[in-house]
C-alpha cells in the first residue's frame, strides 16, 4: 500500500513551449486552460514564451557540433539550449502557437529546428537515438479562420512519429481576433479536458 501511496504522489512533468508574441490572445487562452487542467490533476506544469527568449542564431547553424558530444544539447550557449535541456527532462511536450502563413510562429520555429541537438544519428550504422522517445507531443494551436489547419499540424505529426512520440492535438478553426477565442463555446472545456487526460 505505501508503494502504490508513492507512486500515486509523482506527479507528471509538463513543458508548455508558447510560440506567440502576444500575452494575452488566443494561444495564450489555450495555454492558460491547458495549465489549468493539468494543474488540476497534479501535473507540474512549466511554461516558457519562446517569443521573449534570448538566442544567438535565429535557428539551427548545421554546425553538427552537437553530433560529436556524448551529451544531448546544443553547442550554442543561450535560451534555446535551456529549454531543449527542460524538453529532454519533460515527460509531455505541449507546443502552442497561432497559424502564421500555415506553419507554426517563427519564435516557436527556433527551437523545433534546434531540436537537431537532441537527436543523435550514426549514418554509417543508419541508426538514430534520442531523448524525447516515448515522451508526448502536444499541438495546440488556432487560426483566424479554417483554413491551413491541416499544413500546421503536418509537420508535428511527422516529428512525433519519427521521434517515436505519442502525438495529440487540438487544432481551434475560426477563433477570430486576438482573445476572441474565449468567447467561443467548448473551446475551454475541450483544452481543460485534454489537459487532464494527460496530466
Amino acid at each position: 500500500m505505501l508503494l502504490w501511496r508513492k507512486r500515486r504522489s509523482l506527479s507528471k512533468k509538463i513543458l508548455i513551449l508558447s510560440g506567440s508574441p502576444k500575452k494575452n490572445g488566443n494561444t495564450a487562452a489555450l495555454v492558460e486552460w491547458f495549465t489549468e487542467g493539468a494543474a488540476s490533476r497534479g501535473a507540474q506544469v512549466e511554461l516558457i514564451h519562446t517569443a521573449f527568449l534570448r538566442f544567438q542564431f535565429p535557428g539551427c547553424t548545421s554546425c553538427r557540433a552537437c553530433q560529436k558530444e556524448a551529451a544531448y544539447e546544443c553547442v550554442i550557449e543561450d535560451d534555446a539550449n535551456l529549454a531543449l535541456g527542460k524538453m529532454a527532462a519533460a515527460e509531455v511536450i505541449v507546443m502552442a502557437t497561432p497559424l502564421y502563413f500555415f506553419s507554426a510562429s517563427a519564435q516557436l520555429k527556433v527551437i523545433i529546428d534546434r531540436m537537431f541537438s537532441l537527436y543523435k544519428w550514426d549514418n554509417a550504422a543508419g541508426t538514430m537515438k534520442t531523448v524525447l522517445k516515448g515522451k508526448a507531443l502536444v499541438l495546440l494551436a488556432s487560426a483566424y479562420e479554417d483554413v491551413g489547419m491541416d499544413a500546421l499540424e503536418k509537420p508535428f505529426v511527422l516529428t512525433a512519429d519519427y521521434t517515436g512520440m505519442k502525438f495529440r492535438s487540438l487544432l481551434i478553426p475560426n477563433a477570430g481576433e486576438s482573445g476572441e477565442i474565449r468567447t467561443k463555446p467548448g473551446v475551454r472545456e475541450k483544452t481543460r479536458a485534454l489537459a487532464e487526460e494527460l496530466a
